[in-house]
């Protein structure tokens, strides 16, 4: 009985949630005993596929069909029916994204499986099969039993570490049948934001508020983010009034972002905000009303005038990383 964890990419490369997913199933592994097998499909990204043994996977199985150049939310759930049955898999670890959420729940419906997202822990497997997953916008955690034999677990991002012990894995091509059925909905063509580091991915997000004033202040932010290879980032506010593009839209009606490290810059920090970044493990919020909201959710605070901060900070983080 292997562990399947599926392997996502973008923009030819495996994202780094992937890895986090394979070492998280390899630690699953050690367990209970068995391999991990990591399934990617469609087209080869530009990593060696056998390098993901250095994380824990066995063997990769590359599953290549035409219908699945562009990514088809039925069609991949049911290739990776067809890969779990191949592997007599009874748990299936993925990713957490757009993509992958449609994808468990449609997988979990075709292997009668338990789906459980936003898992932030390895299971406990000394009286059953407990997993602990986040609740409430990350607010909260609970403790879920699985009494199912198919388990498909959904990986919330940053909650495992990448760790590279291993060797080198096998890799197999393997060839799913594709109905009409799965191909009702075809997705065409993909465009994405290009030339900048995206916010679902990034490690680092520097955001901004109303307190910048102006669009043309925006200088400042991007300043900061470039030198700590960030994405930006912003409140509702700032996107309503076209300051800045609606896709950097953070908060709860906007992207949700986990990152490492969440700078805010002149965000008060309303609630609808703060369901949108309080799963990042640092926040730093940098404002000069000291009754900001946002200083209770904050990690690190700065009471202060942005203008008078960000140029000193940019300059201190581009001397420490020189």
């Amino acid at each position: 009985m292997a562990i399947l964890v599926f392997v996502e990419t973008s923009e030819g490369h495996i994202k780094k949630s992937s890895l986090e997913a394979i070492s998280y199933g390899a630690q699953i592994g050690v367990k209970l005993n068995t391999t991990i097998v990591a399934v990617l499909i469609g087209s080869s990204p530009s990593e060696d596929l056998t390098s993901l043994g250095k994380y824990g996977a066995t063997k990769v199985i590359h599953v290549n069909n035409n219908n699945l150049q562009i990514a088809n939310i039925q069609a991949y759930a049911s290739a990776l029916q067809q890969v779990t049955e191949k592997e007599q898999a009874d748990i299936i670890v993925l990713p957490k994204s757009s993509l992958t959420d449609p994808v468990a729940a449609r997988l979990g419906i075709k292997l009668k499986a338990a789906v459980v997202s936003n898992v932030t822990e390895v299971p406990d497997t000394t009286n059953g099969f407990k997993v602990k997953r986040a609740i409430y916008t990350g607010k909260a955690f609970a403790e879920v039993e699985i009494k199912s034999t198919k388990k498909i677990l959904v990986i919330k991002k940053n909650a495992a570490s990448i760790k590279e012990d291993g060797g080198m894995a096998s890799v197999e091509t393997f060839s799913a049948n594709v109905s009409d059925h799965d191909l009702q909905v075809v997705q065409k063509e993909v465009n994405k934001a290009t030339g900048q580091v995206l916010l679902p991915e990034a490690e680092i997000v520097v955001s901004g508020g109303r307190g910048l004033k102006g669009p043309e202040n925006w200088g400042i932010i991007e300043d900061l983010a470039k030198t700590l290879g960030a994405a930006t980032g912003c409140s509702k506010p700032v996107s309503d009034m076209d300051w800045r593009p609606h896709h950097e839209h953070v908060g709860q009606t906007g992207v949700k972002v986990s990152p490492n490290l969440y700078i805010a810059v002149g965000i008060s920090g309303a609630i609808q905000h703060l369901a949108g970044v309080n799963s990042s493990k640092v926040i730093v919020v940098i404002n000069k009303d000291a009754e900001a909201p946002f200083f209770k959710a904050a990690d690190y605070g700065i009471v202060g005038d942005a203008f008078e901060i960000l140029p000193k900070l940019n300059e201190a983080f581009k001397k420490a990383l020189n």
